[in-house]
């Protein structure tokens, strides 16, 4: 079992930056795939960016690509992103995820959530 939890989630305005970080439970680095998702009010969950780490491989959703990173601190068991140029539309609940395995952008895939954690972005 493993245990996730958000935070570092606010209100911003537009142009701005934050940093969210997601703390698991126990060392899941290895072999997990750590994801970032997000839903917008009346949306379906959106992937936003993945991390393997034994592949040394990241992954973006197309409408946050050059502007967030995801990385992690591997002797903390935390996986951060790092939001810059903050736009309204990236508005969200966001959702730390984990699955064994390669990163894949299907929710249905992912056996441990976040409870998430509120990112407004003001025009």
């Amino acid at each position: 079992q493993v245990q996730l939890v958000e935070s570092g989630g606010g209100l911003v305005q537009a142009g701005g930056s934050l940093r969210l970080s997601c703390a698991a439970s126990r060392r899941t680095f290895s072999s997990y795939a750590m994801t970032w998702f997000r839903q917008a009010p009346g949306k379906e969950r959106e992937f936003v960016a993945g991390i393997l780490w034994s592949a040394s491989s990241t992954y973006y959703g197309d409408s946050v690509k050059g502007r967030f990173t995801i990385s992690g601190d591997n002797a903390k068991n935390t996986v951060y992103l790092q939001m810059n140029s903050m736009k309204p539309e990236d508005t969200a609940v966001y959702y730390c995820a984990a699955r064994y395995g390669p990163v894949v952008v299907f929710t249905a895939s992912y056996d441990y959530w976040g409870q998430g954690t509120q990112v407004t972005v003001s025009s």
